[in-house]
């Protein structure tokens, strides 16, 4: 039985394991706007990411030490919150990040991708826009 087992993909590793490794791929993602890593990885911290951008873009006192825990990392944070303030993800509900295949890895075959922050402010599609007739 599973009880009091965590949701989501283990990552091959126990749970402590795959814990510190999601934290610390998200935290060089907002440190670096970009990484190179798994595509299972990338999938798996996809979710953390667009959450603490969520709290960013909230702003409050409650979502920043949500993220300071999250994170572990007061400076990173106050970063983060700064570039929502300015708007860096403004018009954006959700979509943060995007992720590039590169190709299977050279030793084992597995995929590699990039994933990385999306920092162009939002464009509508001409087919999204609905056209109003005037008579």
């Amino acid at each position: 039985m599973r009880h009091n087992k965590k949701k989501g993909m283990k990552l091959g590793t126990d749970a402590s394991h795959t814990k510190a490794m999601k934290r610390s791929l998200v935290v060089s993602l907002f440190e670096n706007d970009r990484i190179k890593t798994l595509e299972s990885r990338a999938k798996a911290i996809r979710p953390d990411v667009d959450r603490v951008i969520t709290w960013a873009k909230r702003g409050d006192i409650a979502s920043r030490r949500l993220a300071i825990a999250k994170l572990g990392d007061k400076e990173l944070v106050r970063e983060i919150f700064e570039k929502a303030e300015q708007g860096m993800w403004a018009g954006r509900n959700g979509g943060y990040t995007r992720i590039m295949k590169l190709g299977p890895r050279k030793g084992d075959n597995a995929p590699v991708v990039i994933i990385e922050l999306v920092n162009e402010p939002l464009t509508q599609d001409a087919s999204s826009v609905t056209k109003v007739d005037e008579a």
